[in-house]
């Protein structure tokens, strides 16, 4: 009996490629039985014809399938299922398996309690998506990370890459960090002092687990980045929320008895503004009077295109106060998930150990992968190309707000790849942000970075670091009409 075309159907807006959704709709139906072995497969003209991809689509992904027994090919004749794959035996109906287990009676929910819900999953079916966080695939040198990534999976390189490294990291990884880009920071550290991360947001949550717990403080910025209160949350610890002004935080606002404060120094999150250096002194000055720790995480650095970065909080710590986060997300590209802190010897010795309960090390393969982009001279390629494409939409997004009167909260010079913005009295960011969606255009509402929601009602962040410099002024128009609706 043939298979009809009709039995498969591609998604367009799910971010998976179409040859590997077809590869497992065909492994999904044998596995569960409903294609059987020795059915036909429609051939690879007729189904690209209904599925409206080219035939060298679907016949690659014959191809694979016969390479893994899924299929077989006979000559002149098509493609067939393969008789040497055994369906799964029947999942068993839960309904008809008695009483269920109360997970509900030991489960708190405190880690459910903290999840994201203001975050757009489908953003890239958005035509106009000024989101943060997300990078441009065009400005990522596809072929040269291929490459990289064929040099560690090299004959050489395999033995040490399968190994288990008990909790340390790549030599060469390493390495390369302290001597290459922490320097660009104003920072000098030795590897004992510098420990991988899954990100900034694993860095920060290797920071919050080893400092604090319940009994003990912390002050964070108000507005702040969002994830963090979702890492301290669940700690115990007392949160306050610091105001941030033009300067960012103000180190005479800290209340007494903190054992840790973090903060955005160098560019604040959200609003984009540093921190100057009588603050930056007064706070190493206070953390060391005061007996508690700093936590800085130093993202978009990379991304100053208007003059040179100032020095990171950690390169004026002489008494070794700060712990720095940094990350390669923002930078390379954000699904690498790779990132570092540095710090103290001793909390380097707790954040490992730490990090070796969890997951023992970040992966290897992706680790030399990365070492040799940096160590090639790809990644500082790619800084340049994205100084220069956020330069320019910068420009068009300055250019386009301005001609429809709309003013960023905060007045920033140093880049990045975001504005703050002030809303128009009376508008509240989260109903825009759902007016905006319908229209087709991405912000991001203000309310998820204020510790008490409804103080960000006012403010929004446009970030241009994924749509297209093109569609920058049809975007900020659209933003501008909704305003006067």
């Amino acid at each position: 009996m043939p298979i009809p075309a009709e039995a498969f159907f591609l998604d367009r807006n799910t971010g998976i490629p179409l040859q590997a959704q077809l590869r497992r709709q065909i492994i999904a139906g044998v596995l569960e039985g409903r294609f059987r072995a020795g059915e036909k497969l429609p051939s690879s003209r007729h189904l690209a014809t209904h599925l409206g991809v080219a035939r060298v689509t679907v016949a690659q992904a014959f191809a694979e399938l016969v390479a893994t027994d899924y299929l077989t090919s006979r000559d002149r004749s098509g493609h067939f299922i393969s008789d040497r794959i055994e369906p799964l035996p029947p999942t068993p109906d839960p309904s008809a398996a008695g009483p269920r287990f109360d997970w509900s009676a030991r489960i708190d929910g405190r880690f459910r309690a903290t999840e994201r819900t203001d975050r757009i999953a489908g953003w890239r079916g958005y035509r106009y998506p000024f989101v943060y966080g997300q990078a441009d695939a065009a400005l990522v040198d596809h072929t040269a990370w291929r490459d990289c990534a064929v040099r560690a999976l090299g004959r050489r390189e395999f033995i040490p890459l399968t190994s288990d490294l008990y909790g340390e990291d790549d030599p060469e990884l390493i390495d390369y960090i302290a001597r290459q880009i922490l320097p660009r920071r104003g920072i000098r550290a030795g590897a004992d002092r510098i420990l991988l991360t899954l990100g900034a947001q694993n860095g920060l949550w290797l920071a919050a687990q080893v400092l604090l717990g319940p009994g003990r403080a912390a002050a964070i910025e108000d507005p702040c980045y969002p994830g963090l209160r979702q890492i301290l949350a669940p700690t115990g610890a007392r949160v306050t929320a610091v105001p941030v002004d033009a300067d960012g935080l103000d180190p005479d606002r800290l209340p007494p008895g903190l054992a840790a404060v973090f903060t955005t120094a160098s560019h604040q999150s959200p609003t984009g503004t540093a921190m100057p250096e009588p603050r930056r002194r007064a706070l190493l000055d206070r953390a060391l009077r005061d007996g508690f720790a700093v936590i800085e995480d130093d993202y978009e650095f990379e991304m100053s295109f208007a003059g040179s970065p100032s020095p990171a909080l950690k390169a004026r710590d002489d008494a070794g106060a700060v712990i720095h986060v940094g990350s390669f997300s923002k930078t390379v590209f954000p699904g690498l998930r790779l990132g570092y802190i540095v710090a103290d010897r001793e909390v380097i010795r707790e954040a490992r150990a730490l990090r070796a309960l969890v997951l023992r090390h970040p992966p290897g393969v992706l680790q030399r992968t990365l070492a040799y982009y940096l160590s090639l001279g790809h990644y500082d390629a790619q800084m340049a190309r994205m100084r220069v494409a956020y330069a320019r939409r910068r420009a068009a997004m300055t250019e386009a707000m301005t001609a429809h009167g709309l003013i960023p909260a905060a007045e920033t010079d140093r880049g990045g790849s975001s504005f703050w913005m002030r809303l128009p009295e009376g508008v509240v960011s989260a109903r825009l942000a759902a007016d905006l969606r319908a229209q087709d255009v991405l912000i991001e509402p203000g309310e998820p970075f204020f510790a008490h929601p409804p103080d960000g009602a006012g403010f929004c962040r446009l970030a241009y670091s994924s749509i297209p410099v093109e569609r920058i002024p049809e975007g900020i128009a659209r933003i501008a009409r909704a305003l006067k609706a």
